[in-house]
């Protein structure tokens, strides 16, 4: 059995985490400051007319999640996707209705992934078929103890040049307070992953392209885009 310490993570990887990773993956909207300022009065329009008071969770289903290496197919019927570089950490222990101060304890690491989606506008009433595509979620295989997961930089490569950086810090909820949230109305199982939030202005990548996502630290993940008659 392997036991992953550091000072704030301290949950155990046991053989039963192995089985079940990934379980639920789990997505959070918004949590980017940035990208609840570029609706902007679309956010205080109906139904909700107010900037949302609880994380905005979305799930990646099982279909979506492929490894490092991946081809993954752009559908005929969008130009581009939606590259979504993310940190997301993976539950160790049960959390369920959580403190803050203990909510890092019941992770197991962080690991480095996708959060692909079809270019689109709505974020109330998203529609499915924008994000559960097959392969929409490339994840890296393997997860590293971070003492600090509020001050990692992600970065992206498209065909070997740098296209993005963004970092951890400055989110609306940082990762204690988003599982302490989160817990507060569902229970989180080892195995499950929460994508801790996509920043706004990740750029579009086409069939063809290759990517490449750094979190240093953490780890690395390359997967391929094709169209989907290839795929």
């Amino acid at each position: 059995m392997l036991v992953i310490e550091c000072r704030f993570m301290q949950a155990v990887f046991t053989p039963v985490l192995a089985a079940t990773w990934p379980g639920t993956v789990y997505g959070v909207a918004l949590n980017d400051p940035a990208s609840l300022a570029a609706l902007g009065a679309a956010a205080n329009q109906a139904p909700y007319k107010a900037a949302p008071q609880a994380p905005v969770l979305y799930i990646k289903p099982r279909n979506t999640v492929v490894g490092p290496g991946a081809a993954v197919a752009v559908p005929a019927d969008a130009s581009a996707l939606q590259m979504g570089p993310a940190l997301a950490v993976v539950i160790g222990r049960s959390a369920c209705r959580v403190r803050e101060a203990d909510a890092l304890a019941h992770v197991a690491g962080c690991t480095v992934v996708n959060d692909i989606c079809v270019p689109q506008d709505s974020w109330y009433r998203p529609g499915l078929r924008f994000r559960v595509r097959d392969g929409f979620c490339p994840m890296a295989r393997s997860l590293a103890p971070v003492a600090d997961p509020d001050a990692l930089t992600i970065r992206l490569w498209i065909d070997g040049q740098r296209a993005f950086e963004a970092h951890t810090a400055g989110f609306t909820r940082p990762l204690a307070r988003l599982l302490a949230d989160i817990s507060g109305f569902m229970t989180l199982q080892p195995g499950d992953v929460l994508i801790t939030g996509v920043h706004h202005g990740a750029p579009l990548a086409r069939a063809g392209q290759r990517i490449r996502i750094e979190v240093p630290g953490v780890g690395e993940l390359e997967h391929t885009l094709v169209s989907e008659a290839h795929g």
